[in-house]
């Protein structure tokens, strides 16, 4: 009889050592989705100066707070929902009433432009100046080259609610002189390699929202080491084509694979 008793009381340690070890291990799960959300590049530059509470419950975070804009909200969201472990996000961010501008209103697709601009690397939101008249989008500033005067009106156009375009924008002299280089001035180098898979990812996302073209695309998008995988449903080859144009000149992205399938 000994040995039966022995071997329940060697089980009943073992069940009370996974049941104590197990919350133990889900807290510490928890407190490294907290810390590493805010660790993100996204938390660090675009919503460094936004209210945002993180929460994470056995993987399940809430976000609460508020944001300056309505971007911030969807950008926080999926960040968070890229961290290794996060099973959930239960979004409820929102934006501040006195920055919400009115849906459809100047200000409204002033902001829309400008966010869209925000994410590409290889346009300037700093030196471009966006102004917005009953869906007409006038553009003023420098850039640096022909071909980023024409890519900033491109991606100005494809913007929801946009109807006409008028890039006032002057080319500066250096790019004045050789007009028969398409080149395009990057944003500096050196914060790119330290951008996380989890911003990555979630900048591309909330970039194919804000373009009219690619909006309504199903698709996924996974980062590893910067190298981005898009996947899902294109409608044509062209949405599928600008989906990877798109994804390629965002923040961090050093090439993007893109398995798209056209229906």
């Amino acid at each position: 009889m000994k040995k039966p008793i022995h071997r329940l009381a060697v089980l009943a340690a073992v069940a009370s050592m996974l049941f104590t070890t197990v919350p133990v291990f889900a807290a510490d799960t928890d407190d490294r989705i907290e810390s590493s959300a805010k660790k993100t590049y996204v938390f660090k530059t675009y919503l460094k100066d936004d209210n945002i509470k993180i929460k994470s419950k056995d993987g399940l975070v809430t976000l609460t707070g508020t944001v300056q804009e309505a971007s911030h909200k969807s950008l926080a969201g999926e960040t968070v929902a890229g961290l290794p472990g996060v099973k959930g996000v239960d979004n409820k961010l929102e934006e501040k009433a006195e920055n919400r501008p009115a849906e459809k209103s100047d200000a409204w697709l002033i902001t829309k432009v400008k966010t869209t601009l925000l994410f590409h690397r290889n346009v300037s939101t700093t030196k471009t100046e966006v102004l917005a008249d009953k869906g007409t989008i006038t553009l003023r500033g420098e850039a640096p080259s022909l071909a980023q005067k024409d890519l900033t009106t491109e991606y100005a156009m494809d913007v929801e609610g946009v109807e006409k375009v008028n890039n006032e924008m002057t080319v500066s002299d250096a790019g004045a002189a050789k007009p028969g280089v398409n080149k395009v001035a990057n944003k500096t180098n050196t914060a790119i390699e330290s951008i996380d898979d989890a911003s990555i990812t979630a900048l591309v996302k909330t970039s194919l929202m804000y373009h009219r073209s690619t909006s309504a695309v199903n698709t996924n998008v996974e980062t590893k080491k910067g190298v981005v995988t898009l996947g899902g449903i294109a409608k044509t080859s062209a949405e599928k084509d600008l989906a990877g144009k798109y994804a390629a000149d965002i923040d961090g992205v050093k090439s993007v694979n893109n398995n798209m399938i056209v229906q």
